[in-house]
């Protein structure tokens, strides 16, 4: 259950964004709801990629800006785990040492929405994420849409 409180846990800030204007980079050609076959991923990778280190680094700086906290407060990033090189080049973009992403993408693969949960639970169970922590929620999906959440766990 999600509820407010007064303890020390929680969301600090939440930043999401969408451009529709860049569906042809990352979409699903079908489906069974929409052409009634089994439809394929489509990515543009190299523009992809741009995107998203571009995107992602820029939503958790305004995330962070929201929560009054800087890069340096960060614990840990929890990123959607799309790939190795993503995640690497987010977080030298944003200044952060690589050691303190979760990374998760050699051990699950890219799991779309369910990366971040995974991710998280890894680093909970093994200790790495302790009650206290400033973390970096991020994620990128099709469409484009993208975003940040900065919480204490």
């Amino acid at each position: 259950m999600l509820r407010a409180g007064e303890g020390e846990s929680g969301v600090l800030s939440s930043r999401l964004h969408a451009d529709g204007r860049h569906n042809q980079l990352l979409y699903v050609d079908g489906g069974p709801s929409t052409t009634g076959t089994v439809g394929k991923l489509r990515m543009k990778g190299r523009e992809v990629f741009r995107h998203a280190v571009v995107n992602l680094s820029e939503v958790m700086h305004e995330a962070l800006d929201a929560a009054g906290l800087e890069a340096g407060d960060v614990d840990w990033v929890v990123p959607h785990q799309a790939n190795r090189r993503i995640l690497d080049a987010t977080a030298k973009k944003l200044g952060l040492d690589p050691g303190k992403v979760i990374v998760t993408v050699d051990q699950h693969a890219n799991t779309s929405a369910a990366s971040v949960p995974l991710a998280l639970d890894t680093a909970v169970r093994d200790g790495r994420i302790k009650r206290g922590d400033i973390l970096v929620l991020e994620a990128m999906g099709g469409g484009f849409t993208w975003g940040a959440s900065v919480v204490r766990y």
